[in-house]
Formats: C-alpha cells, structure tokens, sequence
C-alpha cells in the first residue's frame, strides 16, 4: 500500500526534476547565445580600412583608361625610295638639332634635279629667244604704222589741193573723188595696222605668259625635288633622344617607310580614351587629373578627336608639369575628367566599395565604439578622392572603406588587438 512521502524525499524528486528541466534549458540558453555570437562575428581594427565622414569641396569626374607618352614625337620617314648607305645612330642616342641620322643612295635623285635644272634652263632661253623675237617684229609694225602715217598724210594735202584746183577751174571733179579716195583706203589700211600691232602684242604677251608659267611651274617642281633631296639627308629637326633606327646597312626603304624616330623624353603628356557616350563631356582645356603609380597629377585635356572609333573616342592631357621625374613613357594611367565641382557638400574618401556608379549601396558603419553595422547609403558622383554622400551618413561617422562583400551579418564587433 502506498505510503507518505517524507520531506526528503519530497526535496530529492524536486532537485531531480529540476536537474532534468534546467540542463536541457541551460543546453538551449548557452547554445542560443554561443550562435548569437557565432552569426554576429567580430572583424580586427587593424583589418579595417576607416574613413571619416566630412564636409568639403568635390569634382565629378568621368574616368578614362590611357598612357604615358612623351610630349614630342616624331616619326622620320624617307622622302624617297631608296637604300640605307650609311647609318650614324643607335635607339637611345641624346641627338641635338641638325644631327645627320643616316645617309641613303641619293644619286637617282641628284641626276634628275640635274635634268630639271637643264630643263629649266632651255626654257629661260627659249623665253628670251621668244622676246628677242617679239620685239623685233613689233617694231617693224610700228614702223609700218609710222610710213603708213606720212603716206596718209601726204594723201589728205593731196585731196586738199585737188579740192583748190577744182574751185580755182584748174582741177576736175574726178580727181578730187580719186584723191579722197587714195586718201581713205590709207585710213583704213592705217587703222588696220595699229590694229594689228596691238593684236600682236597680245598674241605675244600671252605666249610669254604661257612660258613664264612653265617656267614657273619648273622652279617649284625643282624647289620640290632641291627639299627633298635636302630632307633625304635625314638629320634630326630638334635636340632629342633617337628612340627607334634602322639597323641594316643596304637596306630597300620606301617613300614614306619609317626610318627613325626621335622624342623629347623629358617631357610627357598622357594619350587616352572613353567611350563614346561619356565624350561629349569633354572639352579641350578642360581640367583633369592623371593618376600614374597612385600618385596624382593634375593638367588640361587637349586634341579631343571629332570621330569615335570602336565606340571610343582618343583625346590627350597634357601636366601642368609635364617634366615630373616619377613619369616615364609607357605607364599605364588613369584619367579623371572634371565634369563638375561642388563645394561644401558631404563626402567621403573614395574606395573600392565605389563600384558601381551613383546609386544605392550597404556599407558598414561604425554606428558606436566598438560596433560595425550594414547601413543602407545613397552616394552621389566621385572624384578621384571623394564620393558625394546624398543621404544615410553624418559628419564624423566611420565608414570601412574596402571590400566588404565577404561580410554577410548585419552587425560585427570591431575587435582592437
């Protein structure tokens, strides 16, 4: 038969049950809080790379992909076909103004300026011949006209005096009509002459024009072969340093093949492009900015090219020092263009969280000491070093810069060893 439980043993069930309800809810509690703990992580200060939320002046800028090059190159080409007979340089040599560079094969050349020069002057004599010629025979019109002049002069007294003899009774009526008959066909065969000296000294004039004209044309095609011969001599149009040569004596080279080239390698300037979208923002002497090894260099934008091409179009900057000693040719650069500045607006340093454009993104926030929390942050325009904030951030907050992809959690405790 059942019996009545003692004090003690009414205490020992009771620890009993509660050891069986409290540890499986002790488990759940701990084990709650170890996966709080686990969900919310923690991330090392020192990893952390924290910008300052502040007020400032910012430039919007379009970016561009480009190079350096130096700010003068020229490329030498030979002005005619022939072969390399000599070679004075190598690629690297500093050259000044007047340096021969090589020496081609220019006796085709030679023979034919020869040719023109005698051509040319054939043509002289013939222009001379020709206004020996000329003047010879209009002075021999012009002495026709003056006999022509005293044989109708003496035909008018003739009519005059057949005109006194026919009123004294002495003369007839037919010879007065013969005489100013005789004295008219001398007008006009005198009127013809003049006629025909004037004509012939068109005629004449107009032929030595036409050789005058060849003459002309002559002396430029000579001046033209004289430059070309001079240019074929291949010298250096300024001091600067030989950055490419042939190097193959007896060499065929033709008209227009590239033989050398020189630059001024202590000065350089930026060759760039952007899509053909972005260019109508550009402008020449627009202000930019060149990022070259992480270092920035400001200067203008220069020769932006009319046409795309491939959907991109070529433009150039120019430094505003363009001799900086940190550039060289060939470093790939970045290039800002400056679309827009604004003053006193909020900002914060640009990093690689800026990927995307103007928009909406989630950064992480320093929101207390010690606390890293996702916030969701509407960003303006960049520049080169700042992104305008729109809304979700104040002066003096924190904001991680790098990439935080990797952080999925709403919040982290920022740990500071």
């Amino acid at each position: 038969m059942d019996r009545e439980l003692t004090n003690e043993e009414i205490r020992r069930d009771r620890r009993k049950m509660l050891l069986r309800i409290g540890i499986p809810a002790a488990v759940i509690i701990i084990g709650g809080a170890l996966a709080i703990g686990m969900a919310r992580g923690s991330v090392r200060r020192g990893e952390l790379n924290l910008g300052t939320v502040d007020r400032g002046d910012i430039e919007s800028t379009i970016q561009a992909s480009g190079k350096v090059v130096p700010a003068f190159e020229q490329i030498i080409t030979s002005p005619i076909a022939s072969r390399v007979v000599e070679i004075y340089g190598r690629a690297g040599d500093r050259v000044e103004a007047g340096t021969p560079l090589l020496r081609l094969d220019l006796e085709a050349t030679e023979a034919e300026i020869s040719k023109q020069r005698d051509s040319r002057q054939k043509l002289v004599y013939a222009i001379e011949q020709q206004e020996l010629a000329d003047a010879t025979e209009l002075t021999n019109i012009e002495m026709e006209i003056k006999v022509k002049e005293m044989a109708v002069n003496r035909l008018e007294a003739e009519v005059e005096n057949e005109k006194r003899l026919d009123a004294l009774g002495s003369g007839t009526g037919d010879r007065v009509r013969e005489a100013e008959l005789a004295y008219k066909t001398g007008v006009i065969q005198l009127e013809q002459l003049r006629r025909k000296l004037e004509n012939e000294r068109h005629m004449r004039e107009a032929a030595i024009k036409g050789q005058r004209l060849d003459l002309s044309i002559s002396d430029r095609n000579l001046n033209t072969q004289l430059r070309t011969l001079e240019d074929a001599r291949l010298k250096s149009p300024r001091a600067a340093t030989l950055t490419y040569i042939v190097n193959s004596i007896g060499q065929q080279v033709a008209a227009g093949e590239k033989v050398a080239s020189i630059a001024d390698l202590s000065s350089f300037k930026v060759d760039a492009e952007i899509s053909e979208t972005n260019a109508r923002l550009l402008s020449a002497g627009g202000k930019a900015s060149v990022r070259v090894a992480k270092k920035i260099y400001p200067g203008s934008v220069i020769n932006v090219s009319p046409v795309a091409n491939h959907g991109a179009v070529t433009f150039s900057v120019v430094f505003d020092d363009s001799t900086a000693v940190n550039l060289r040719s060939g470093l790939a650069a970045e290039v800002f263009v400056v679309r827009e500045a604004k003053e006193d607006v909020l900002r914060l340093p640009i990093g690689p969280y800026y990927s995307r454009g103007a928009g909406e993104y989630e950064l992480f926030v320093e929101s207390s000491p010690g606390e890293l929390e996702r916030r969701k942050v509407l960003l303006g325009d960049a520049g080169y070093n700042f992104v305008e904030i729109k809304s979700g951030l104040k002066p003096g907050e924190k904001v991680a810069l790098g990439d935080m992809s990797a952080y999925k959690a709403r919040k982290y405790k920022i740990k500071d060893n």
